[in-house]
């Protein structure tokens, strides 16, 4: 469709503004053509027949996933085989210690539990992990567990609460190796 109009266009001898057009190569064919931008700075690119728009990505998922896997990659888990998962919401904090290979979680705390829900005066702040962290401890160590390695989600930050919890591990004699990308 939008070489029709493209044709139209040029059929009249009119010129479209190089500001609101992007240059871009047909899927199948080496000829450039010229195709409107999209609002949002992404080119929407239409299949052969017209029936359905799609946008490029940039990685490709590669065929056998297993090829590009390095040593380090395939080793890491039997070298660190814990790792610490920290949940904070508005409402509550909860961190966990989980095995990587049995996926079995060896240590739990959390603000919403019966024992400690009882002596903070707030389930979300700074003190509130700090407590989940120095408990989380005390059943880590009690589960023979005394290192762990940390990777932040892609939201988190590891700054403020999440630091907190961590810091409260270290403090209370939990090695922690911290991932930051």
């Amino acid at each position: 469709m939008l070489k029709l109009v493209f044709e139209m266009l040029c059929v009249r001898g009119q010129k479209m503004r190089p500001f609101l057009c992007a240059q871009i190569s047909g899927f199948h064919t080496s000829k450039p053509c010229l195709a409107p931008r999209s609002f949002f700075g992404v080119e929407d690119f239409v299949d052969d027949d017209n029936s359905r728009p799609y946008t490029y990505q940039k990685g490709k998922k590669s065929k056998n996933p297993n090829k590009h896997v390095s040593f380090k990659q395939r080793t890491v888990a039997y070298m660190e085989p814990f790792t610490l998962d920290v949940f904070i919401s508005k409402r509550f904090v909860s961190a966990s210690i989980t095995h990587r290979v049995t996926c079995k979680q060896v240590a739990v705390a959390g603000t919403n539990s019966k024992d400690i829900k009882a002596v903070l005066k707030s389930r979300s702040d700074i003190p509130a992990c700090l407590s989940v962290g120095q408990i989380l401890a005390d059943r880590a160590r009690e589960a023979d567990v005394h290192t762990a390695s940390y990777t932040p989600r892609d939201r988190d930050k590891f700054e403020g609460k999440i630091r907190a919890v961590v810091q409260s591990l270290i403090d209370n004699g939990i090695d922690i190796k911290v991932y930051l990308d």
